[in-house]
């Protein structure tokens, strides 16, 4: 168990940002990232991913297709990889899991082993280490762009993105940074996760979304 006690994270330190404003300011701050590490917590164990065809035919119930447009961005996933290099700053993703896994962390799981397979650093996160730190609430979905920007990501109930509350303090980007290192350093990496609770899996029932 984690007992290390997340980082406070009071909205009224930062500046919402709407998703349209959120979406503009991530690609403009994370274009001037240089020889600095990213890094993002995931903790919902639902998300309504927009703009995805892939996520669109899980929603239909069609396994098979929904795997096969994973599949068809793994050259757009290897280009960010090379990307990431050439700027010597690379991203890193720790993912909460709760079980028994929903059919969209079933489907978001091949998809984060495929991001690892081009460059992208995941590990898996069991819900249960965090017993300790999540006594009052769960933990929020964060990233941090190259130790100076912090984006506490919004969702609606729904689990559809809304924007974003996004902070600069260097000292709390620092500490939010620090603990998100600790929670990737205590984790499994996605392929030995995947290998052992995902790749047996039969295709999952929409139902368990």
């Amino acid at each position: 168990m984690l007992d290390r006690r997340a980082p406070d994270l009071s909205p009224e330190r930062g500046e919402r940002l709407v998703r349209e404003d959120y979406k503009r300011d991530f690609r403009e701050r994370d274009a001037q990232v240089r020889d600095r590490d990213s890094w993002k917590l995931e903790r919902l164990q639902y998300f309504e991913e927009q703009g995805s065809p892939s996520r669109d035919a899980l929603r239909r119930g069609d396994w098979e297709e929904a795997l096969r447009l994973l599949e068809d961005r793994r050259g757009a996933l290897l280009a960010i990889g090379r990307e990431d290099e050439e700027r010597n700053s690379f991203f890193h993703r720790v993912r909460v899991i709760e079980k028994p896994l929903t059919a969209y962390l079933q489907w978001e799981l091949h998809s984060l082993r495929m991001r690892a397979e081009c460059g992208e650093r995941v590990r898996i996160i069991p819900a249960e280490k965090l017993a300790g730190t999540e006594e009052f609430s769960p933990l929020p979905e964060a990233v941090i762009l190259g130790g100076r920007t912090l984006y506490q990501v919004l969702y609606a109930e729904t689990g559809t993105p809304i924007g974003a509350v996004r902070y600069t303090d260097p000292e709390l980007v620092d500490r939010w940074e620090n603990y998100i290192k600790d929670l990737y350093e205590a984790g499994e990496d996605v392929q030995t996760y995947f290998d052992r609770e995902v790749a047996h899996l039969p295709p999952p029932s929409t139902g368990t979304e």
